[in-house]
Parts: C-alpha cells; sequence; structure tokens
C-alpha cells in the first residue's frame, strides 16, 4: 500500500471517527448548558421564597464552558475541543465493545470543576478548584464518567450506556450534590500562625490568600 492510500485509509477511518465524535460530544455539552439554565430557574423559584441571599445563577464562557453557581459553590463545565483515546492497560481496551470495532475507543471529554464561587466573585486568582468528574462521550453515544465518590461508579458502564437527557440531568445533580457536600476545611492554627508584612499586604490588595476546599486557606507562596 503506498504512503498516500494509507494517509487516505487514515483520513477515512480515524479523523473521520474523530470529527463524528466532536460532533456528538459537542451536542452532549449544549444540552448540559441547557439543563443547567433550567436546573437555575427551578431552583431560584424555590429558594427565593424561602431564603433570597442564596445565590443560584448561570453563565455561558465561550462554547466550550458553562458555570452554575450556587450558594459558596460554583461547577465549571468545559468541553475539550480534542478527541482522545485510552491507554492500552485502561479498563475499556479490554472489552468485547472496543476489540469488535476499535473506533469505539476514541472519546470526547467534558471536565467537570468545582470551585469556590467567591474566587469568582471576588476575582481570587490564586484559588484553586478539583476536577470531580469527566464525562466521556464516544461515536455511538455510548459513555462513562470517571469522578469522585458516586461521580466515579453510578455511570460506568461504558459498554451499554447511552447517553440521553435523563443520565445528563443525573450527572448535573451527582455533580451539585457533591460540592454541596464538600466542604470547605479550615487548616491547622499552627500552619498559619506566622505572616509577614508584605502577605497582609498581598492579601488586601489582591486577594493572595490561595483558598480551596482540600487546603482550606494558605498564602499563595505556601506548599500544600
Amino acid at each position: 500500500m503506498s504512503e498516500n492510500n494509507q494517509i487516505l485509509q487514515l483520513l477515512q477511518s480515524k479523523s473521520s471517527t474523530k470529527q463524528e465524535v466532536f460532533r456528538i460530544t459537542f451536542s452532549v455539552f449544549k444540552e448540559i448548558t441547557k439543563i443547567l439554565e433550567k436546573k437555575v430557574s427551578e431552583l431560584s423559584d424555590v429558594m427565593d421564597g424561602k431564603d433570597y441571599s442564596v445565590e443560584i445563577g448561570y453563565e455561558e464562557k465561550g462554547d466550550f464552558e458553562s458555570h452554575i453557581n450556587f450558594s459558596g459553590d460554583r461547577l465549571i463545565f468545559h468541553m475539550h475541543s480534542n478527541v482522545f483515546d485510552f491507554p492500552p492497560n485502561h479498563f475499556i481496551q479490554k472489552t468485547s465493545y472496543i476489540k469488535e470495532d476499535k473506533m469505539r475507543s476514541f472519546c470526547g471529554v467534558i471536565h467537570v470543576y468545582n470551585f469556590l464561587n467567591d474566587s469568582f466573585k471576588y476575582n481570587r486568582l490564586n484559588d484553586v478548584g478539583h476536577l470531580i468528574a469527566r464525562i466521556f462521550v464516544n461515536k455511538d453515544n455510548h459513555f462513562f464518567v470517571d469522578g469522585e465518590k458516586q461521580l466515579g461508579f453510578l455511570f460506568n458502564d461504558f459498554i451499554n450506556q447511552e447517553i440521553n437527557i435523563d443520565f445528563l440531568e443525573r450527572i448535573v445533580d451527582q455533580s451539585m450534590i457533591f460540592a454541596l457536600n464538600f466542604d470547605l476545611i479550615s487548616p491547622d492554627f499552627q500552619d498559619i500562625d506566622v505572616v509577614n508584612v508584605h502577605q497582609i499586604l498581598d492579601m488586601v490588595n489582591s486577594h493572595k490568600l490561595k483558598t480551596s476546599k482540600s487546603l482550606g486557606f494558605k498564602f499563595s507562596h505556601e506548599n500544600k
């Protein structure tokens, strides 16, 4: 087989598959944005009558990123523009489903990050968030979720699961529940008992106090 034929064969098989996966993943991401908007409307209607101080909102940040904030938390759903395969030792590579059609292992991915809402509200650029889930989708609309706690085992039947609105709503709900149960922890007193003038000025002038749920809060020069 000539080099040109090899290239054409790869373009017609692998490259075409990746383009199809991208289109499907983008469609899934757009459905997620609709679910987030609907979720904000539903929750706001209830919470406005119970406690108007609990803020719930939605923001769209371009074609590949959407935010939902609820009280002190913010979830960011971000779709990667590229398509990925998995290493040979990954569990999906060992399934009959993939062995029957190698093109099924190519997946688009949507990342779900959990941040403190105040990190964005007060422009605290040193704050860090946590990746809590990755949603993988292939050309057959099959999917699985790699994630924290319940997100890591509720949606892992890649061979049989096809993505749909019900699954997406459950993923959004479980992501929000995880975030609400993942509390900000105060660090040990001894870890933050010494502060110099430069650190205080930085904190006052530009919020350079690094904050995340797992580390509590510490100055940006400190190691985790």
